[in-house]
């Protein structure tokens, strides 16, 4: 074979043979800007070993994090969004929920279901942000709305993992209107007496954040979460005003007491079972029982 043939490794800048490797070994961690091998931040729970930052979690992975093995059962997984305005930007409507689906992210951006916390029972939602941003349009509403709904049949606390850039804009007002949809239905739940524990992560933003994410009993949130309804840059730009360190962010919110704790994920399944089980006892179906029931 001729040298002209031959392949080559990549040069650098100071004549060093640049060495590649597999698609997706190293991960950088956005925060401290280390590179870290994929799996070592995969066995610490999708958090950097270096500086604590959380990466995001597919929906998915989070039921496996929290609910016990093998009792999750969900519903309404085939309920999908429909382009009733016939939608166009740069793509169709019908095109995006078509390559969000193809991503292997479910058919919606967030699933819901039942299952139990160290025995526990909850009814349980999962936002997806790669699911859309996990935006929340008719569909995502009215599954929300049919979870709190089924916690108040089934006498069993509600817990709603939110992450999401907020309302969905090819719905329009009818993806607003989600936002009374479920805080309604949370109503009639705190009437019957039963509990709804909020957990806040990266990002929860938009009409998520100025409805159900923020009517929590207990509110909860991961480490520098981003929780805000409009996000900083644009507030910025609004009131051409630089913000205070670290705005938006989880820690300045339990500060100004718009949170109840802060809790960091390795700690977030033991910290649920503690309140789910104390809350669960306290309700009419799970009056005077024990933590397994």
């Amino acid at each position: 074979m001729g040298w002209f043939n031959r392949g080559k490794a990549p040069i650098g800048r100071n004549g060093e043979k640049k060495i590649r490797f597999p698609e997706g070994l190293w991960t950088k961690c956005r925060s401290c800007n280390a590179t870290i091998y994929t799996k070592e931040v995969e066995k610490n729970l999708n958090v950097c070993p270096k500086c604590d930052h959380h990466f995001r979690l597919a929906a998915g992975e989070r039921l496996n994090l929290i609910l016990d093995k093998g009792s999750f059962t969900e519903f309404d997984r085939d309920m999908q969004s429909v382009d009733f305005l016939e939608f166009n930007d740069s793509k169709s409507y019908r095109d995006r929920i078509r390559a969000a689906v193809e991503k292997g992210n479910g058919k919606e951006a967030v699933i819901c279901g039942e299952g139990t916390i160290n025995g526990t029972p909850v009814q349980i939602a999962v936002f997806d942000f790669g699911f859309m941003g996990g935006s929340m349009g008719s569909v995502v509403g009215e599954k929300i709305t049919r979870l709190i709904e089924r916690a108040g049949e089934r006498r069993t606390p509600a817990l709603i993992f939110s992450s999401s850039g907020g309302a969905r804009m090819q719905e329009s007002i009818i993806s607003l209107m989600q936002m009374a949809k479920t805080s309604a239905a949370l109503a009639r739940l705190r009437e019957q007496g039963l509990p709804y524990i909020s957990v806040l992560t990266d990002p929860t933003t938009g009409g998520v954040t100025a409805s159900f994410a923020m009517l929590g009993d207990i509110i909860m949130a991961e480490p520098k979460a981003l929780i805000g309804f409009a996000g900083p840059r644009v507030i910025e730009q609004t009131i051409r005003q630089k913000l205070p360190e670290g705005f938006q962010r989880a820690e300045y919110l339990l500060e100004h007491g718009m949170i109840d704790l802060i809790v960091p994920r390795r700690d977030m399944r033991s910290k649920l079972s503690q309140i789910v089980n104390m809350l669960y006892r306290q309700t009419p179906a799970g009056a005077g029982k024990s933590r397994r029931g």
